[in-house]
């Protein structure tokens, strides 16, 4: 079988691309934000969280960093964006300073203990100030109440508890048997409607509106479906 050149072909893929890329040109700050807020999810999953297990109260400080970099970038011409967008982040590496570093060992407290700066985000909503950030904080949060609500619909509670007590040595093996006990048609049709979620609520907010925030909610939902996805390969993997 020979291929042919079709001028029509040609001419549709010429055109498409051209559409694509008039978009990229015309949606840089878009991108931008949501390649940093999908970076800024990723980050506290694979750093702090291990980092925090050995220098809690150091992690814990990090955050007074984190919130003042984007208080002063908040007030400098051009960076009143990434200023709002870090101090979103900032309460994000709060709040999960506090739990990894005092309570990883009890899954129920997780989603109260990150939400502690639910008030503050909705507050500064209310005021119309802090958007990117108070978005970014509750796409984020959104997508950790996704996160434990499967564990726990999967009874992998228990799982968890042994994961935080075990020494490291031991957590391929616990990671292992968790894996396996998710390998079944009720595991992964509750993981495809929870994944069906996520991927629609990260289209409607990225598709539907132009808006930094959204863009910023888009990338904290979006970088969800990565994490999670990354810890089931790793656990089959272990």
């Amino acid at each position: 079988m020979s291929l042919t050149y079709n001028p029509a072909i040609a001419k549709s893929v010429t055109l498409w691309l051209s559409l694509v890329y008039t978009w990229a040109l015309r949606s840089t700050a878009q991108i931008q934000i949501l390649l940093a807020a999908l970076g800024l999810v990723i980050l506290p999953v694979f750093v702090q969280a291990p980092l925090v297990r050995y220098f809690p109260w150091a992690t814990l400080m990090l955050a007074t960093a984190w919130l003042g970099l984007g208080a002063y970038l908040l007030k400098r011409r051009g960076g009143e964006i990434w200023g709002d967008l870090l101090i979103g982040f900032g309460w994000i590496w709060l709040t999960g300073s506090i739990y990894w570093g005092w309570f990883r060992w009890e899954p129920v407290v997780h989603l109260p203990i990150e939400a502690l700066g639910l008030p503050i985000a909705l507050g500064c909503l209310y005021l119309g100030v802090g958007r990117v950030g108070s978005y970014f904080f509750l796409g984020s949060l959104l997508g950790t109440a996704i996160t434990d609500l499967y564990i726990n619909w999967m009874g992998l509670f228990p799982v968890w508890r042994q994961l935080m007590a075990a020494e490291p040595e031991l957590t391929p093996v616990i990671l292992q048997a968790a894996a396996a006990g998710l390998q079944t048609n009720v595991a992964a049709g509750r993981a495809v409607v929870l994944a069906t979620f996520l991927v629609v609520a990260t289209a409607i907010s990225l598709v539907t509106s132009r808006q930094l925030a959204w863009w910023a909610f888009g990338g904290a939902l979006l970088s969800t479906l990565v994490v999670d996805g990354l810890f089931f390969i790793g656990a089959i993997l272990a």
